[in-house]
């Protein structure tokens, strides 16, 4: 009987879970029908980070805060279906780690469009084949993606958000583990799991290609090779997992980038990027630096890369704290130009929460 009675109440409250579920969504479809008639654009980040910031506060406990952020991004995910579909460009093939990454930034029920490499994906969105476009920026062990950063040198999109994905590799195959002779990969791969390679497949010959899941559609036609890649390609691809968890880093952390036309508003949980380019005299960097802490301004990355139109020519990509409407940045900024050939402000967006 007290089984009986637990189980009635799981009935009501499903219940109400559809009730409430079902009422969130027609409101939403309202809010959808005004930006329309408002000529607003349908997806605000802003708002997105907002929601999922708010949820995270009214979280108990008892349930991780992972689980409600995907639980209400999936419900976000279905109201863009029924009312204003986005269309989202990512680095495909299916089953990549940039593809994993727009899922969880924008849910499944979205249109994704895969590019075959990150100058189409920057295309796709230049040119309004896509609403946004989903690229990787930077690993927690190797670094920075520097095609990315290339792209932004000549492109006038902004960034617009950014989504953080824990990257845990598995060794896949069609083949038992005894019989593989070669493992394809993306090139960043491999060094995030030398040590278990070294280990345990020494002999065999690492091949670099395109993308994780570009190495899983080949494998899948080959008895003599293996690919590290996604839990998510063993079951597109179906390939058997010989191997779990091999990267080196139990904290191995990739960054994305949500990129478009959008300018997203302040949330006050914010992160700016931005591009420069110095003069070329002693001292030019250092002095580039003295506005952000003269005004207290967190820097959080530099990069350089070479312009690639003038020799021993760089421009510096910075990452820091804050929105570009906020007062210090602005005063910053200000002084920042006075010292530079040109500033480029890449977009400011609310900071993946992780």
């Amino acid at each position: 009987m007290e089984l009986k009675k637990l189980r009635k109440r799981i009935d009501l409250l499903d219940k109400k879970l559809v009730d409430v579920i079902t009422e969130r969504v027609k409101v939403a479809l309202k809010i959808s029908d005004f930006k329309r008639n408002k000529n607003i654009h349908p997806y605000s980040p802003e708002r997105e980070a907002e929601v999922l910031r708010r949820i995270r506060r009214l979280n108990p406990g008892i349930i991780d805060d992972e689980v409600f952020e995907f639980l209400f991004t999936q419900i976000m995910s279905i109201t863009f279906s029924l009312s204003t579909p986005l269309k989202i460009a990512y680095l495909g093939p299916k089953a990549t780690f940039t593809h994993l990454a727009a899922i969880k930034k924008f849910g499944e029920k979205v249109e994704f469009i895969p590019s075959s490499d990150i100058t189409s994906l920057f295309s796709a969105v230049e040119n309004t084949e896509v609403n946004f476009g989903v690229v990787p920026i930077e690993n927690s062990t190797e670094g920075v993606v520097t095609h990315t950063l290339d792209m932004f040198m000549d492109s006038n999109l902004h960034i617009c958000s950014e989504v953080v994905l824990k990257i845990t590799h598995h060794l896949l195959a069609s083949t038992p583990i005894s019989k593989v002779k070669k493992i394809y990969s993306h090139p960043h791969v491999f060094p995030q799991c030398r040590k278990w390679l070294a280990r345990h497949m020494a002999s065999a010959i690492l091949i670099p290609v395109e993308t994780t899941a570009k190495a899983a559609e080949m494998v899948k036609r080959k008895k003599d090779s293996a690919c590290i890649a996604s839990e998510a390609c063993s079951r597109i691809y179906n390939l058997k997992i010989l191997a779990r968890n091999i990267q080196d880093s139990s904290g191995n952390i990739t960054r994305f980038l949500v990129i478009g036309k959008y300018i997203t508003r302040p949330t006050g949980h914010d992160k700016t990027s931005i591009l420069f380019s110095v003069k070329d005299r002693v001292g030019a960097l250092h002095d580039m630096l003295v506005p952000f802490k003269k005004n207290r301004i967190n820097l959080t990355k530099i990069e350089s890369r070479p312009s690639k139109k003038k020799p021993w020519e760089y421009y510096f990509f910075v990452d820091f704290q804050g929105h570009h409407e906020d007062k210090k940045v602005k005063q910053a900024l200000r002084e920042l130009e006075k010292k530079c050939h040109f500033v480029n402000i890449l977009g400011s967006y609310p900071k993946a929460m992780w």
